[in-house]
């Protein structure tokens, strides 16, 4: 809901408030963001004016206790007095760089207002409304519009910026961001979620103090090194506690978020384009518009945030037809064979994932061209006869006959330079004339701000779409931009932000048309996880690291921003990949529950008691697949170190997750908490049933067994691809206020003996709850 009163605005959700006016001198001042409040006079928590603060700059000689630099501002200027850093920075027609947007009016619409170019949250008239706010420069003849879109029922609020030039003549921009605010600070820490690759979105937090906090991106992606979500909350706050906010942006490419403090202890925050490298050319009588920026609040701490965002994502983001809609269980086969396959080797794989209860056969990499590793072949698309001896659609056919869905790799924005499209266009590819290329992964990255390269890929995996019948595509991106340079631009420092435009046209133009096709983006892993691709595609391939304890961090970070709807999670061999850990199949499967289930393995060398396993698992998951993809999903606190505790709710159902990274010898007690149920109701919580290797107790095993057997020798080596012993079953009742407390499970194995009472898990072990209504226990 917005309303307008006295030049007072009032931004209203179903738990926040957000308010600004328009000064007595036409600038827009921030009156508070927080707790639901009835409009009313803003006086209360208006910053007061009443004296002059020492070496500040009079915007009004009149009215010299107004200054710029202590004003909480909704989107400041430039060069006019206020010396902390300018969401806008212009030359002007005039050459100079000062600005001065004042008030000039407003309106609200039903709905929101769509963007030609950029993606944005969607929602009905009746799901949301817009402020747009209209500014205009003191001299100049520029606009500003600032729109505000009201999302009630998730508690989110957008902003975007449009600078619109009226002159004649060509403007530059240094920088435009997509949203600023300042406020009081309250002890704040911000919350970020950075790494690299293979080591994505681990939570990071430092405290506010003088200066400025820069979360920024340079790679031409959003990037694994720094998410551009980020959180600022109280010092005290806690996932349940405190006050909270969350701050993301709809863009896909270079981003750069703010957070300064001022010696007044004000924050000005703000998100936006990255600057670095950024000058953009607005011709006359044109309009330059910013990506989206979302905003929320809380005084449920960093869960109460994750919720907001989490339903925004899932009704306002990812595309229509997949809001609510169960998604597949995958198999892909790259971590089983690399390149090195055959239609035969394929369908083989095909079959086993069936019986193991896959629901999807994706072919990654290698499929195409001469792609017989990764030195080769990107930018071509014809089928390797090699490796589909009838073609690809003959191989999906058969697959589908197996009751199963096919998916395919792309890697359109790459090519090779052993490949025939780069024999046929050298110069489609980005790299500046007179320098020696830098490669990554031996690749080059195709100019898609040129027309005839984004026609040349809509035309070609559009094509293979439909001629393969496949229903799902996996889009890839492995490298970063570099040698930005392009000959159809005269503005070279546009290319960033023209890449990314031209990026989003050619995913519009091939999904689009084609809603059912599942798209899952990806770039190394998660090196653009961010609300711009996931309004192509509802989920992304979260990480290259498929282990488990890896992925721990990696899920948990993207979960303050993300539904586990989005990210995608595959069980691996182990040891794994990318770390040599060795990790129970229990674990594996259990947290790539907490998110969009996969597999992702030789299923050659599987045991038979592995198989039996998996297929427990694929079977528990479509059993609870709504509620583990769109329940409400909380973080609690562990005890101990390396403790992770989730939980998804959905009405009166809910899973808990126990995972730990590491266990003491003679651990303590461990207490789970499960939270959001009706406080009077009776549930049942019971652990999912789940099988003990042999294999891992080693020489202990002597101890247990009636006769001594070499835990190493071949009788128990084939007892252990046939045999597994139960873990411990836990059964708890109590009312919802009785389990939110914490519930205190059996104790862990403690070196002294294996009973059916005692949590097996030792190093990387973990457990599920189902809780239910006691009237409707049953067994999982």
């Amino acid at each position: 809901m917005i309303e307008e009163k006295q030049h007072v605005f009032y931004l209203t959700t179903v738990h926040t408030s957000y308010w600004f006016r328009v000064t007595a001198h036409g600038q827009l001042e921030h009156l508070y963001f927080g707790p639901r409040q009835i409009p009313q006079d803003p006086a209360a928590v208006a910053f007061k004016h009443t004296a002059q603060l020492g070496s500040t700059v009079a915007y009004d000689e009149s009215d010299v206790s107004y200054s710029l630099d202590t004003l909480p501002q909704e989107y400041a200027g430039f060069g006019r007095g206020d010396f902390r850093d300018s969401p806008l920075i212009v030359k002007m027609a005039d050459g100079t760089y000062v600005s001065d947007f004042v008030y000039e009016k407003y309106r609200i619409v039903a709905g929101v207002v769509p963007s030609p170019t950029l993606p944005y949250g969607k929602a009905s008239a009746s799901e949301a409304d817009t402020l747009i706010v209209t500014l205009k420069d003191q001299v100049q003849d520029i606009t500003l519009t600032l729109e505000y879109t009201v999302f009630p029922a998730t508690d989110v609020i957008s902003r975007r910026a449009t600078l619109h030039n009226h002159t004649e003549q060509t403007l530059v921009i240094d920088k435009i961001m997509s949203a600023q605010w300042d406020m009081p600070n309250l002890d704040y820490q911000v919350h970020s979620f950075s790494g690299g690759w293979a080591s994505e979105a681990h939570h990071h937090v430092q405290p506010v103090e003088d200066g400025t906090i820069v979360l920024n991106s340079l790679t031409g992606a959003s990037s694994n090194r720094q998410n551009p979500g980020f959180l600022v909350g109280e010092k005290a706050a806690t996932e349940d506690t405190g006050w909270a906010y969350g701050v993301n942006l709809f863009y896909s490419g270079n981003h750069e978020s703010r957070i300064q403090r001022n010696n007044q202890d004000f924050l000005r925050i703000m998100t936006g384009i990255n600057s670095q490298g950024f000058h953009w050319q607005l011709a006359p009588n044109s309009d330059f518009e910013t990506p989206s920026a979302v905003l929320t609040f809380s005084d449920a701490g960093f869960n109460g945030v994750s919720h907001h965002f989490h339903q925004f994502v899932n009704n306002h983001v990812v595309p229509a037809h997949f809001q609510q809609r169960e998604r597949p269980v995958v198999y892909n086969n790259w971590e089983a064979t690399f390149f090195n396959f055959n239609d035969k080797k394929l369908f083989e794989l095909a079959k086993q994932a069936k019986d193991l209860g896959v629901e999807l056969f994706v072919i990654d990499d290698g499929w195409f061209g001469t792609r017989n590793d990764d030195t080769q072949g990107l930018g071509d698309y014809d089928v390797n006869p090699k490796k589909f001896r009838h073609g690809l659609r003959d191989f999906v056919t058969q697959v589908n006959a197996l009751g199963l869905q096919v998916g395919l790799w792309f890697e359109p924005e790459m090519v090779n330079e052993k490949s025939r499209l780069y024999a046929d266009h050298p110069d489609w590819a980005v790299r500046v004339p007179g320098r020696q290329p830098v490669l990554g992964r031996h690749q080059l990255v195709l100019d898609l701000t040129r027309p005839e390269v984004r026609d040349y890929i809509v035309d070609n995996v559009s094509r293979t779409i439909d001629e393969t019948g496949i229903s799902y595509v996996k889009w890839d991106m492995n490298r970063h931009l570099t040698d930005m340079y392009s000959a159809a631009l005269t503005e070279q420092a546009e290319f960033n932000h023209r890449y990314i435009l031209g990026l989003y046209d050619v995913l519009r133009r091939i999904f689009n048309p084609r809603p059912n096709i599942l798209l899952e983006t990806c770039s190394s892993g998660g090196n653009r996880f961010d609300l711009g691709m996931m309004t192509f595609g509802p989920q992304i391939w979260t990480s290259d690291d498929t282990d488990p304890i890896e992925r721990l961090d990696i899920q948990q970070g993207l979960s303050y921003l993300y539904p586990l709807s989005t990210i995608s999670a595959h069980v691996s061999s182990a040891p794994h990949q990318q770390t040599l850990r060795d990790t129970p199949l229990s674990t594996r499967g259990n947290v790539a529950s907490f998110g969009v289930l996969g597999y992702e393995m030789d299923l050659n060398l599987l045991t038979p008691i592995e198989r039996a396993e998996i297929r427990d698992q694929t079977e528990f998951y479509k059993k609870h697949r709504a509620l583990l993809q769109f329940g409400q999903f909380s973080r609690h606190f562990g005890r101990r170190p390396g403790q992770f505790l989730w939980q998804v709710q959905r009405g009166d159902q809910a899973i808990a997750g126990f995972f730990q990274q590491h266990v003491p010898a003679s651990p303590t007690y461990d207490r789970l908490p499960v939270t959001g149920l009706v406080a009077n109701t009776l549930y049942t919580m019971d652990s999912k049933p789940q099988r003990l290797m042999i294999d891992r107790f080693g020489e202990l095993l002597k101890h247990v067994t009636p006769v001594k057997l070499d835990p190493h020798g071949r009788i128990m080596t084939t007892a252990s691809r046939h045999l597994s012993l139960p873990d411990a079953q836990e059964h708890y009742v109590g009312t919802g206020a009785l389990l939110a407390t914490g519930v205190l499970l059996v104790n862990q194995f403690m070196g002294s003996g294996y009973n059916k009472q005692v949590r097996m898990l030792g190093d990387y072990g973990s457990t599920l709850y189902c809780i239910q209504p006691a009237a409707e226990a049953h067994d999982d």
